[in-house]
């Protein structure tokens, strides 16, 4: 089978079309015929240089798939056979980009009639994340109707769907993101109350502008860094910083006595580590809220699997919007 494989960490150039040979499962687990990998910023670092999760090379990057079952494993029941699911793939050696990919059958989902595959694919990251991200905020009691919510990395695979659930919940949303293309996206298309540019200076002030006293209840920082440091400065005293991004290079750095004297709550991306048992239900949930027409992931571009290298370059120069996918025929 073809797929993509790194031998050596570096530039996008390093993902290159090789044959590998077919997954064989094992008990627990079946092949998936891909059609659809999703890709994410966190793979892009992971080729680079190993970052968060060096994985062993020669590796085949990915970590999550759409298609339809193939081989099974000695103990799948046959009404596995050729069904329609989504999952994460079981091999951080043998991931998503190729034309097979291995998966456990606890991690299957398969996809809801009235959902098409591209759409059920590019939740299987982000769909399970959001709404775990999304309940914590809820139980906690910060989001809640009326309550200010600022999405950081807005109009992002993970960004789109957190703007979505947090104006569902009546909550009002103010969507921060980088250029004009990613700020219509967020307020014309997701419904966002207000948008703004944090690559320009004076952006918080332009948020408290916004929301006024006594800042924002809920800060969902998916950029990290610099950007959301200063949005910390934004959450009201009693309210919550879940700060679960870094594509700006890391985390954001918070002080916990900081946060305690303003009774803020901080969350990490502890919250979002969950295991194939947390997951699941999660990403069934989405995929329902999905086909009822109540969740849409954003796929800004897909891209053929043999241009896995442009896909990467295309996340890390920020040009992409919403969801990246890799077609694979």
């Amino acid at each position: 089978m073809r797929g993509i494989q790194v031998r050596q960490f570096g530039e996008p150039d390093v993902l290159k079309v090789v044959d590998l040979p077919d997954p064989v499962p094992g008990p627990g687990q079946a092949v998936v015929e891909v059609a659809y990998a999703d890709v994410i910023f966190l793979e892009t670092q992971i080729r680079r240089d190993g970052a968060f999760f060096p994985p062993a090379l020669p590796y085949v990057p990915g970590g999550a798939v759409g298609g339809r079952i193939g081989r099974l494993g000695p103990d799948i029941g046959a009404a596995w056979q050729g069904r329609q699911v989504v999952t994460k793939t079981a091999s951080p050696a043998q991931g998503a980009y190729a034309q097979r990919a291995l998966a456990a059958i606890e991690t299957v989902s398969v996809v809801p009639q009235g959902l098409d595959l591209p759409t059920a694919t590019a939740l299987v990251h982000d769909g399970p994340t959001a709404v775990r991200l999304f309940d914590d905020a809820v139980s906690g009691g910060n989001l809640r109707p009326g309550a200010w919510v600022l999405v950081l990395a807005a109009a992002g695979g993970l960004g789109a769907l957190l703007v979505q659930l947090a104006r569902a919940a009546g909550a009002r949303v103010v969507a921060a993101a980088r250029g004009e293309r990613k700020l219509a996206l967020a307020q014309r298309e997701l419904g966002a109350d207000a948008v703004v540019d944090y690559a320009l200076p004076g952006w918080t002030d332009r948020v408290r502008e916004t929301v006024g006293e006594p800042g924002v209840h809920v800060v969902f920082d998916g950029a990290g860094g610099a950007i959301g440091r200063a949005a910390f400065e934004l959450t009201a005293r009693g309210g919550r910083f879940s700060a679960h991004g870094a594509p700006s290079g890391g985390f954001a750095e918070l002080d916990p006595e900081a946060a305690a004297a303003r009774e803020v709550t901080l969350a990490g991306i502890e919250q979002v580590q969950l295991t194939p048992a947390e997951a699941k239900p999660l990403l069934d949930r989405a995929l329902f809220e999905a086909a009822a027409g109540r969740l849409r992931p954003v796929i800004g571009q897909t891209f053929p699997l043999a241009d896995a290298a442009k896909a990467h370059s295309a996340i890390e120069a920020r040009e992409t919007l919403g969801k990246t996918l890799l077609s694979v025929e």
